[in-house]
């Protein structure tokens, strides 16, 4: 493979993958565990605050920096 062909498992995108997955699994978890043990309510929030910091993540990190224009004149 070339080293200047940009490879699609670079660091940037298993990190992006990585925080993907864990910020839908680990909620997940969390939620069902919690359901299990009587707190459905506790475990909706855990999930819903999860999820949503998953979500402010991705923008923030991947999402925000890019320049999405269309063109100009």
């Amino acid at each position: 493979m070339s080293e200047t062909k940009q490879s699609f498992l670079s660091r940037g995108n298993l990190l992006l993958a990585a925080v993907v997955t864990l910020g839908i699994v680990l909620p997940g978890v969390a939620r069902r565990l919690l359901g299990e043990a009587g707190y459905n309510g506790l475990g909706m929030v855990v999930f819903t605050l999860g999820y949503a910091g998953m979500i402010f993540i991705v923008w923030y990190g991947w999402l925000r920096p890019l320049d999405i224009t269309g063109p100009s004149g």
